[in-house]
């Protein structure tokens, strides 16, 4: 019998109550304020919201109107770039998420990072990680699918397996997990958003994950929880455009 890797952290003080209470509140958005009411350009605008969060994090100074109306910096064109994209991959994932990951890194990086670094480790060990993380994408887990993304998410960041791009092709991978487990089928949840919001707490969750302790996982998993639902409020079904 296998073991399921993400157990040990289903046991943690607050970690179920926390993400059985953030999945219901996903729920409840989509159905209840959704459903009836989504659109193809919704989930672009939360793809483009997404994208400017995510670059603003990788230390873009691109406003959000400024992406929208395609005049942001070179880190927000890439994750335009991206977003526009990476949704086709979700299937991916699923089956094959190196190559999945492999090709957002080459998406992402197209046009400012060598051909020769586009989708593939800087070394050795970094290969080594992404394997890791690519068997933890496939294990099968009872753990919820946001845990598995907020995992993920914190390995791929805190790894850094790419010459670039790491954060973006990180919080990339996360939406893509949300999508392809059916928590936010349509992509209308806007974790990077959520992450921007929080942005001291983020970086500094990171900087706990990395050092690899409980105490650190712990707080990780805890905070993404958190940063779930501020996603969910920067939504377009609960904010739309201006």
């Amino acid at each position: 019998m296998s073991v399921d890797p993400l157990a040990w952290l289903t046991s943690l003080e607050g970690v179920p109550s926390a993400y059985a209470a953030t999945r219901d509140g996903i729920d409840v958005m989509l159905r209840d304020r959704g459903l009836r009411r989504t659109s193809p350009e919704m989930t672009g605008e939360s793809l483009l919201r997404g994208a400017h969060a995510s670059a603003v994090l990788e230390g873009s100074g691109s406003t959000l109107e400024e992406v929208r109306a395609g005049e942001g910096d070179a880190i927000a064109m890439d994750t335009v770039r991206l977003s526009s994209s990476m949704l086709g991959l979700a299937p991916l994932i699923k089956t094959s998420p190196l190559q999945a990951i492999a090709r957002l890194h080459a998406v992402v990086g197209a046009g400012s990072v060598g051909a020769e670094s586009l989708g593939r480790p800087r070394d050795a060990a970094s290969a080594d990680r992404l394997r890791g993380i690519a068997e933890l994408l496939l294990a099968p887990t009872d753990a919820p699918a946001l845990l598995l993304a907020a995992v993920v998410h914190a390995d791929l960041a805190t790894a850094a397996p790419f010459t670039s791009h790491n954060g973006i092709v990180a919080r990339a991978v996360e939406r893509l997990v949300l999508v392809a487990k059916g928590v936010d089928a349509k992509s209308l949840v806007v974790p990077e958003a959520g992450h921007l919001a929080l942005r001291a707490e983020y970086e500094s969750n990171l900087r706990g994950y990395r050092d690899g302790k409980q105490r650190g996982v712990h707080a990780w998993v805890l905070y993404a929880a958190e940063a779930y639902v501020a996603g969910a409020e920067a939504s377009p079904l609960r904010r739309p455009s201006a």
